[in-house]
């Protein structure tokens, strides 16, 4: 493919989501999107546009046999690794507890429901569609724990009040609840199959009106999510965190791309792993978006550093629109990703 080529198709993947939470931006600025919008429409977000979502895309696959665990089991293993090193670095960079927790989070958390899943449609289509909800069905739980650990173990004053009822709501969380309900449809589904050799009962046939609800519902996820994630964005000149918001972006941004899409390509060339067009917009929704919104909510709630936690996702959400473009053209520029 022709490097020109390259750039105008990783370009026209890309720029679209870019352009989006920009015109939430300017939509806040102009007084479009007021204060209570933006509330309620991050809560109509993740209470209900994601979760329908991640359980349409996961009653998408055709079956259970069409899940590739191995790579799934690859991304979990490739984020503890970056945890551990995001540990290192945080208590090598900065003396400060309450912003060590911040760093560690920034490191190994991704914005993957927001930007990852349409990023993954973007790149690959339905099926890295399908793949990256897979994928979270074990990394939305898995950066929810590692959450809590990190804002827990550098701050432990009154932290332990909290950590019960944030691990409860890891639980309650209506992303693990709708991948969880998507695994338990696909698999009542691949059960009829085994018992009477056919599908008995299907949510697209047999209750029509309900599956198109959520397939609108679905649809309105990503351009809703984008254009209330750049009305939330707010600008900060903080001398005093420069360095803590330039390490944890190249770790969010650099590093940690680096570590999980290079490790599941090496995965691959060994056999260890399948790894096709599907599986690499996926782990580039997974490893390279940002860091995600409710890590400063987090960060907030378990008494660590709330305003280095808001910079990091205004920071690495605007420097992802480089990065992430750099590090699509030399997948599509490898064979590892067809737009």
């Amino acid at each position: 493919m022709r490097l020109a080529t390259i750039f105008i198709t990783a370009f026209n993947a890309v720029a679209p989501i870019i352009l989006m939470i920009a015109l939430g931006y300017f939509l806040r600025r102009k007084g479009m999107l007021g204060e209570g919008f933006l509330k309620n429409g991050n809560k109509l977000v993740f209470q209900l546009c994601l979760p329908s979502m991640l359980f349409v895309n996961i009653y998408s696959i055709d079956s259970l046999a069409d899940i590739h665990w191995d790579i799934v089991l690859c991304g979990s293993v490739a984020l503890c690794l970056i945890f551990l090193l995001g540990m290192v670095i945080a208590l090598m960079t900065t003396p400060i507890p309450k912003r060590r927790g911040v760093v560690l989070q920034c490191a190994f958390r991704s914005n993957f429901a927001i930007i990852g899943l349409p990023l993954a449609a973007a790149l690959g289509g339905g099926k890295a569609e399908i793949a990256a909800a897979v994928m979270s069905s074990a990394t939305v739980p898995l950066m929810n724990i590692l959450a809590v650990i990190s804002l827990s173990v550098f701050v432990q004053d009154g932290n332990r009040i909290f950590i019960k009822r944030i691990l409860l709501d890891i639980v309650k969380n209506p992303l693990i609840q709708g991948v969880a309900m998507g695994m338990i449809a696909l698999a009542l589904r691949w059960l009829q199959t085994e018992l009477w050799g056919a599908v008995v009962f299907s949510l697209s046939i047999h209750t029509k009106f309900f599956y198109t609800l959520l397939t609108w519902l679905k649809n309105l996820t990503t351009p809703l999510a984008l254009v209330v994630l750049g009305g939330q964005f707010q600008f900060a000149a903080v001398k005093e965190l420069k360095k803590e918001i330039i390490i944890s972006t190249f770790c969010r941004l650099i590093l940690a791309p680096v570590i999980g899409i290079t490790g599941a390509y090496l995965a691959s060339r060994w056999g260890w792993v399948r790894c096709g067009t599907a599986e690499y917009p996926a782990l580039v929704a997974l490893f390279a978006s940002p860091v995600a919104v409710s890590s400063a909510i987090m960060a907030t709630q378990m008494k660590n550093d709330e305003q280095l936690a808001t910079q990091l996702v205004v920071w690495t959400t605007l420097f992802s629109a480089l990065t992430i473009f750099a590090i699509v053209c030399i997948l599509m520029a490898s064979g590892l990703i067809t737009v």
